[in-house]
């Protein structure tokens, strides 16, 4: 493909070994010795780049300069000039240029920012190509000689990169990628079957154990008493259902304002909010919740909301901890909300730690399994992403960090868990009273094929609530959910591609515990 240029100058003559260095490297050049040829070469021709000189008679450099935005509005335009004036470089830079170069300028020069205004991208993915390939093998040693949690939180990071990195790469290259990750879904599904109950062992007794990752009863123990015991105002933000790859995209636009740490820590099973979530906000397991305060427990087959008593799961928290801190617990569901709150942020210092979940994700997920309409707006990894970078950068909430990041605080930003992209089903026989989640079921009376899930025989030492004697828990792995034989492919059809939490996958269950303290503070 051969680039058509544009360069605007009015001692054109003096740069005609630059133009011919240009033509060498394959670039076709029009020139111009003032602003209304140039204006006139730019209706006839859409140009891939354009070089202004700033110091011309009739219209200035600047003037031709915004008149060429109004006919050729995404052509990159680099200012070369012997202006070293601020005011002009300030102008130049308000006016979008895409570089500013000060004369005498020697052919490497315009080369260099030609490839980084015309070529940037299939460069970079070029080497971002050729490095994913070069470390595939890496990666798949890696995969296969993980040994402990910390070794697969660092195999899911790394494939989050690369799946960032990669987004504009080819299709082949992006479906290695894709083949890689479910190859290492499928071996951390089998580490996870090999050590959950032992986990389960030593956190049901709350003892410590190095073999085991942190878990979500252990996160206001581990991450928010330390705060407030050192004296520090704390927020806590709780987004329902944020995968590692979503933090990752909202990393950018959270970093302008604060300082960040990143860590992860591993969700309990159900990766589900009556579960993961009240084990957040109570420091207990599920089983411990249910024996201690069932008052606060729903069961699965109740009508009742799941997450109703999470206030009140905090409050039994800090008793059993004898912590005296002051503390209020918010829900944003919309923009109205989340612009209310940040009004009541210099009330809301008052207390000692402030309990916010911000149930947006949530709401797209579920959303992209009822609507169409989203299903086609977020049809991919990529897109998914894209929208709730979209739904972060324009929402009130950004607001609200951008305001926490001004004052004496230190937020804490975590979830309950995450979601996997289902898409494989697996069938499973239960009766009416089988709960309706596609990741995992509870029953007495389930048929299924044991090879296809985790099965939880004992649930209570696995922390959680048993209904009935003989009940048991099954989870699905990897890219799996649990459809029905009645009405089988109506079921199929409707769920498959869909994004669904509850069992186990590194999407699901290795999530991001992240501490934020602002810049400005």
């Amino acid at each position: 493909m051969t680039y058509r240029l544009l360069w605007v100058d009015d001692e054109i003559d003096l740069l005609k070994a630059h133009i011919i260095f240009l033509e060498k490297k394959g670039y076709s050049l029009d020139t111009a010795t003032n602003g209304y040829d140039a204006l006139e070469l730019c209706q006839k021709f859409n140009y891939d780049l354009v070089l202004l000189d700033e110091n011309m008679p009739g219209l200035s450099g600047l003037e031709t300069l915004a008149r060429i935005k109004d006919i050729l509005p995404t052509t990159p335009v680099v200012m070369v000039t012997k202006s070293e004036e601020e005011n002009i470089m300030n102008q130049a830079i308000g006016a979008k240029i895409a570089d500013y170069l000060i004369k005498p300028v020697n052919p490497t020069q315009i080369l260099l920012s030609l490839k980084k205004n015309i070529h940037s991208r299939e460069i970079v993915n070029e080497a971002t190509q050729t490095a994913y390939q070069q470390n595939f093998c890496r990666l798949s040693m890696q995969i296969n000689d993980s040994l402990t949690i910390s070794d697969w939180m660092e195999v899911y990071k790394t494939l989050v990169r690369w799946e960032l990195e990669l987004e504009d790469a080819a299709a082949e290259m992006k479906e290695m990628l894709a083949m890689q990750k479910r190859e290492a879904n499928v071996e951390f599904c089998k580490f996870v079957r090999k050590n959950y109950m032992s986990w389960m062992e030593t956190l049901v007794q709350h003892q410590s154990d190095n073999n085991r990752p942190l878990m979500s009863p252990e996160i206001f123990k581990s991450h928010v008493f330390p705060l407030l015991g050192k004296g520090e105002k704390v927020f806590f933000l709780l987004v329902d259902n944020l995968r590692w790859d979503q933090w990752k995209t909202l990393l950018p636009e959270v970093s302008e304002d604060f300082n960040v740490e990143e860590a992860m820590y591993c969700s309990i099973l159900p990766t589900a909010t009556q579960y993961a979530r009240n084990a957040i906000f109570s420091g207990l397991m599920p089983i411990e919740i249910e024996a201690m305060f069932p008052q606060l427990w729903v069961d699965e087959d109740s009508e009742e909301g799941k997450n109703l008593n999470e206030s009140p799961m905090v409050q039994t928290q800090f008793d059993r901890f004898r912590r005296r801190h002051s503390f209020s617990y918010s829900k944003v569901n919309d923009s109205s909300a989340a612009e209310k709150l940040v009004q009541q942020l210099p009330s809301l210092l008052q207390n000692d730690l402030n309990i916010v979940v911000l149930n947006f994700v949530d709401m797209l997920s579920h959303a992209r399994t009822e609507s169409r309409m989203v299903r086609e707006l977020a049809n991919n990894e990529a897109a998914y992403r894209s929208i709730t970078r979209s739904w972060f950068r324009h929402s009130a909430v950004a607001e609200l960090f951008r305001a926490l990041s001004a004052i004496d605080c230190i937020v804490v930003l975590t979830t309950d868990h995450g979601s996997v992209r289902a898409n494989n089903p697996v069938k499973v026989i239960g009766d009416k009273n089988v709960n309706t989640n596609l990741r995992y079921k509870l029953g007495k009376n389930l048929s299924y094929n044991a090879r296809e899930v985790f099965e939880v025989r004992e649930p209570r030492k696995a922390g959680l609530p048993a209904p009935n004697i003989s009940t048991a828990y099954i989870f699905a792995q990897n890219q799996d959910f649990l459809a029905y034989p009645n009405n089988y492919n109506y079921y199929v059809q409707y769920y498959r591609d869909t994004f669904q939490h509850g069992g186990i996958s590194m999407e699901e269950m290795l999530v991001p515990l992240i501490v934020l303290q602002g810049k400005k503070r």
